[in-house]
């Protein structure tokens, strides 16, 4: 298994601690993740960015792994969530930092810059681009209306996703840390006979996998297995609860233009966060450069960690150096 450092935790200004695994020394580069995912996520990037004159800083995010889960949904809003970035870099006594963002996690580094630009060296998004949020009643028509058939407004549903997901976390990540496939299969499996799409997957487990690989040994999926059973789901999927408050309170993010260094890196095959959602980016974006990596799938870091890698400490060299 990737090796990865034992976490301190960290006790921050907003009343959480979150566990934090650190690597390196040199320029801070903070690495946020997403949903259902971990620190452990970055454990290719950790050691690469170290050993290239970074340090390397990666939370497990409020709600996840072994950082504090409160119990109101109102605790896991962007502000909050921005603000324990900023708690967090004060905690380490730092000033500035390169963010890096996947999933969620993308949505949380890309909103810095808005939010809080004097604590922004550059932003690197991983799959998730700079965009305004999702109106997930915008994409329930796709599925007949139905919130079962698409996870964010499923996830709605107050209780009923942790009930279904709590006791099948061995299941959830079988199913989802799998190699990708061509997407072009997946969304024809997932097409109904009157040509709605089912893009709820954590209802869907048995059928989600196929035969294709995993791409984790058994020792990482178990690292994800025992945070999943112990913290649950609950402060991950209250991220998605928030995403009409976040609309509301940030319109600017997604809209407003960024000055700062940007890096975007797609997945090819990434069928929830296609490469042409990036598109907009190249107006509202001043400074950025963008790639595509073929054949890749959502879970691009881990699947494709040397891809990943070298596109990223390229850029930090060529901009931070």
């Amino acid at each position: 298994m990737q090796s990865f450092p034992s976490p301190r935790q960290a006790s921050l200004a907003t009343g959480v601690r979150l566990a934090v695994y650190e690597q390196g020394a040199g320029l801070p580069v903070v690495l946020c993740h997403g949903f259902p995912e971990l620190a452990f996520s970055w454990r290719y990037q950790l050691p690469a960015l170290a050993e290239n004159g970074f340090r390397a800083i990666a939370p497990d995010m409020r709600g996840f792994g072994a950082s504090d889960v409160p119990k109101e949904v109102e605790q896991y809003t962007l502000t909050v969530l921005c603000g324990d970035l900023v708690a967090l870099l004060d905690a380490l006594e730092l000033e500035r930092a390169i963010f890096v963002g996947h999933d969620w996690g993308g949505f949380v580094a890309w909103a810095m810059p808005v939010l809080y630009p004097e604590r922004c060296a550059g932003i690197v998004g991983v799959c998730t681009p700079y965009v305004p949020f999702p109106d997930y009643n915008r994409i329930l028509p796709l599925v007949g209306g139905d919130p079962h058939r698409f996870y964010v407004a499923w996830f709605q549903r107050g209780g009923e996703p942790e009930r279904h997901l709590d006791p099948r976390a061995r299941r959830v990540f079988e199913q989802l840390l799998r190699v990708t496939g061509d997407p072009g299969e997946s969304i024809r499996r997932r097409t109904r006979a009157d040509g709605t799409i089912d893009l709820n997957p954590f209802l869907a487990l048995d059928s989600l996998g196929g035969d294709r690989p995993l791409l984790v040994t058994q020792a990482e999926l178990d690292v994800y297995v025992r945070a999943f059973e112990r913290s649950g789901f609950f402060g991950g999927i209250s991220w998605y609860r928030n995403i009409d408050r976040n609309r509301v309170e940030h319109p600017g993010i997604g809209v407003d233009v960024l000055d700062l260094p940007c890096l975007q890196i797609c997945a090819e095959w990434d069928v929830a966060i296609p490469p042409s959602m990036a598109d907009p980016m190249r107006e509202t974006c001043a400074d950025l450069e963008l790639h595509v990596i073929p054949r890749a799938g959502h879970w691009v870091q881990q699947e494709y960690p040397v891809q990943v890698n070298v596109l990223m400490l390229d850029w930090l060299a060529r901009r931070f150096s």
